[in-house]
C-alpha cells in the first residue's frame, strides 16, 4: 500500500516498446498500457519527471554467455522493435534511456538525470515485472530512492514470476499499490 510519494518523484516506465509489448504476457497488455498512460498523464499534470526506458541488448557481451537453460523465445527484431508504443504519449522533455541489461541504471545516464532534477522517489511500471522492473528497482534501492510499484501497470511473460516479484521482492524495497492509489497521492 502506498503511504506517501516524495515531493520529487519521477515516473519510470520500463520497456513499453513495440517489440516487447507484442510478446505473450500474463496480464492483458492493453490494461497495462492504459494504466501506464494514466500515470504519464498524472505525472505530466503534476509537473513531475517522466523517464521512458527501452531496451536494446543486441550484441552485448552478457547475451553471448553460456546459459544452463535455453531461451524460451527467440525474437524477430523488426525495424520498429525499439520504438515506444503510441499509447504512451512521450514529449521531448521526457528523459529517454536505452538500457542494455535488465536494470536501467547500469551503464546509462539515468542516475545523473534523476540527480539533476533532485529526484528522491520513483514510481516503477512496465514489462517485465521480474526482469526490467525488478532489475531497475534493485539498483534504485541501492541508490537510496523511495520506490513505489504500480502493480496494475506491469506484467511479465510468466504469471508466477510476476506474482513472486510483487509478493516477495517489491515489498522489501518499496511500496506496492494500484495506479488509482498512486495517482491519488500525486494530488
Amino acid at each position: 500500500m502506498v503511504t506517501v510519494l516524495d515531493k520529487n518523484t519521477a515516473l519510470v516506465l520500463i520497456d513499453l516498446q513495440k517489440g516487447i509489448v507484442q510478446l505473450s504476457v500474463a496480464k492483458p497488455i492493453s490494461e497495462i498500457l492504459a494504466n501506464a498512460a494514466r500515470l504519464v498523464e498524472a505525472f505530466r499534470n503534476a509537473g513531475l519527471p517522466i523517464v521512458i526506458v527501452n531496451v536494446n541488448s543486441i550484441g552485448r557481451p552478457w547475451t553471448q554467455l553460456r546459459k544452463d537453460a535455453n531461451p524460451t523465445q527467440r525474437f524477430n527484431i523488426t525495424d520498429d522493435w525499439f520504438e515506444i508504443v503510441p499509447e504512451i504519449k512521450t514529449q521531448p522533455n521526457d528523459i529517454f534511456i536505452t538500457k542494455h541489461t535488465w536494470g536501467a541504471f547500469f551503464e546509462t545516464d539515468l542516475y545523473e538525470e534523476l540527480q539533476k532534477r533532485n529526484v528522491t522517489g520513483i514510481v516503477l511500471a512496465g514489462v517485465a515485472t521480474s526482469i526490467g522492473v525488478e532489475g531497475t528497482a534493485r539498483h534504485a534501492s541501492e541508490r537510496g530512492y523511495n520506490i513505489t510499484f504500480a502493480k496494475d501497470a506491469m506484467t511479465d511473460m510468466f504469471a508466477d514470476a510476476h506474482e513472486h516479484s510483487l509478493k516477495y521482492i517489491f515489498p522489501r524495497i518499496g511500496e506496492v499499490d494500484d495506479t488509482d492509489k498512486i495517482i491519488e497521492k500525486l494530488v
